[in-house]
C-alpha cells in the first residue's frame, strides 16, 4: 500500500498544474462552507448573548419582541414610559435580587444615549457571563460624565477627557442639541459584540439634568432655562424610565414575578424572559443564515464536481501509464487503489489548506467585523460540527472518486499494452 500512495503522488507531481488547481477548488469551497458556519454559530451566540444572567425585561405594555428590541438592541421606541414610583415599587419585591433601570431618548450623532445606574458595570452580563470591563478610563461617578462604547470611540475617535454635546430624539434631522449641559467622557469600555458597543451611558440624573428646563417636549425659554451648575446643585431625581433589567435571587420566582408585572394596576406594563424572546426573534431573522449553509455546501459540491472532471478527463491520456502499471505487475484492484487515493489527496489538501485559508481570513477581518456589524469571531479550534464537516467534504470526494476509479479498473482489464487512438 505505502508503494501505491507514492505512486500516486508522483502522478500528481507529474500533473502539478492541474493537481494544484482541483486542490485549490477545494480548498475555496471548504474555506467558505467553514466560514459560513462559523459566521452562522457565533451570530446566532453574539445575538442570543446580548443578555446573560438577566431573568427578566420589564417596560410599557407592548409586544415581547418590541420591547426586547427597543431595550436591548435600541432599536425603535417605547410605547410608554414607566413611572418612577412604579420601579421603586417593583423592584423593591423581595425575590429580587438587582435592578438596572434604563432611560432612552436622546442621542450623539447616530448613537444612542441610554441613561443608567452604576448597577449596569457590577451587574450586567453578556456572552458567556463575561462583566462589563474598560479599555480606558473608568465609569461615570458625576452628574456631566458619560461612558461610551467601543464602536464610539472607534468612529467618533473619542478619548476620555473629551467633551460632547447630546441631542434631544434619535432622528436625523431636526435634532434639538443640549448645548448649554456638555457632557465629559471618562471611561471606554471593551468591545463586547453587543448593542452597549454602540451607546453613550450617562447617569439617570444627568438625563433628568438635560430635560429639567423642557416643558411638554419643548426646547426651554430663555426666561426659565435651568444652566448647568445650577441643575448640578439640584437634588435631581428620575421622574420615569424606559425599561428596566431584572435579576432575581432564584429563576423559580421569574414566571411570579412576571404576573405580577403583567397583573400590575396602576400601571399597563409587560415583563419578559429574555431568553425565550431572543430565540423567538432569531427564530424570525435567522432563516437567512440557513441559506448561505446551502449555498455554501452547495459551492462545496461544485468544487468536488470540478475534481471529478479533471480525474475523469485525465483518465483518457493515462491509459498507457495504466497499460505499464498492468504490465509490472499491477492488478485492477491496484489500479482502483490508486484513483481512490488520487481523490482522497485532493481532498485531504484542499481541506488542510481551506481551513488554513479560513484562518488567515479570521486574522485579518477579526477586527473588521467587530468594529462595523459589532460581531466577534473567536479564532479557536475547529468546533464538532466544523470537523464534520471536513470529514463530510473528504467522504463526499472519496465516494465522488470511485466512479473514475472504477472507470480505470474497467480500462485496465480491457486494454492491456493496447492502445486506443
Amino acid at each position: 500500500m505505502i508503494s501505491i500512495w507514492s505512486l500516486s503522488l508522483k502522478s500528481l507531481k507529474n500533473r502539478r498544474v492541474s493537481a494544484l488547481l482541483t486542490i485549490l477548488s477545494i480548498a475555496v469551497s471548504v474555506a467558505l462552507l467553514l466560514g459560513v458556519e462559523r459566521i452562522r454559530v457565533e451570530a446566532k451566540n453574539s445575538f442570543t448573548g446580548s443578555l446573560s444572567g438577566t431573568d427578566l425585561i420589564v417596560g410599557a405594555r407592548s409586544s415581547p419582541l418590541n420591547l426586547l428590541l427597543y431595550s436591548s438592541f435600541h432599536i425603535g421606541n417605547a410605547t410608554n414610559n414607566i413611572t418612577w414610583e412604579t420601579y421603586e415599587e417593583l423592584a423593591s419585591d423581595p425575590s429580587v435580587a438587582w435592578t438596572i433601570p434604563i432611560a432612552l431618548g436622546d442621542s450623539h450623532r447616530e448613537f444612542r444615549v441610554m441613561g443608567t445606574n452604576q448597577t449596569l458595570f457590577e451587574k450586567f452580563r453578556y456572552g458567556d457571563k463575561q462583566a462589563l470591563s474598560f479599555s480606558h478610563g473608568k465609569a461615570f461617578s458625576k452628574l456631566y460624565e458619560a461612558v461610551i462604547g467601543s464602536t464610539v470611540a472607534q468612529q467618533l475617535g473619542y478619548t476620555p477627557g473629551q467633551k460632547v454635546i447630546l441631542s434631544h430624539g434619535v432622528e436625523s434631522n431636526g435634532l434639538q442639541n443640549h448645548d448649554d449641559k456638555p457632557f465629559q467622557i471618562t471611561g471606554i469600555l471593551e468591545p463586547t459584540g453587543t448593542p452597549l458597543d454602540k451607546v453613550i451611558l450617562v447617569s439617570l440624573e444627568g438625563i433628568e439634568a438635560l430635560h429639567i428646563d423642557w416643558r411638554n417636549g419643548g426646547p426651554p425659554i430663555a426666561a426659565f432655562s435651568v444652566s448647568a451648575d445650577k441643575a448640578e446643585n439640584m437634588e435631581l431625581k428620575p421622574e420615569s424610565i424606559t425599561a428596566y433589567f431584572v435579576g432575581l435571587k432564584s429563576r423559580i420566582s421569574a414566571f411570579r414575578y412576571q404576573r405580577k408585572v403583567n397583573e400590575y394596576k396602576q400601571e399597563a406594563l409587560t415583563a419578559i424572559l429574555p431568553g425565550v424572546a431572543l430565540q423567538e426573534l432569531w427564530q424570525l431573522v435567522g432563516s437567512a443564515e440557513k441559506a448561505l449553509l446551502v449555498i455554501s455546501i452547495m459551492v462545496v459540491l461544485a468544487g468536488l464536481t470540478g475534481m471529478l472532471t479533471t480525474i475523469l478527463s485525465s483518465l483518457n491520456e493515462r491509459r498507457r501509464e495504466m497499460a505499464i502499471l498492468r504490465s509490472v505487475g499491477a492488478r485492477p484492484v491496484h489500479i482502483f487503489s490508486l484513483m481512490i487515493i488520487e481523490s482522497l489527496a485532493y481532498a485531504i489538501a484542499g481541506t488542510l489548506l481551506g481551513i488554513a485559508m479560513l484562518y488567515g481570513l479570521l486574522f485579518l477581518i477579526q477586527p473588521i467585523m467587530q468594529s462595523t456589524l459589532g460581531l466577534y469571531l473567536p479564532i479557536s479550534t475547529p468546533g464538532i460540527f466544523e470537523l464534520y464537516l471536513a470529514a463530510s467534504v473528504i467522504g463526499c470526494s472519496l465516494l465522488l472518486g470511485t466512479i473514475p476509479a472504477w472507470r480505470a479498473y474497467k480500462n485496465s482489464l480491457a486494454d492491456g499494452l493496447t492502445i486506443r487512438i
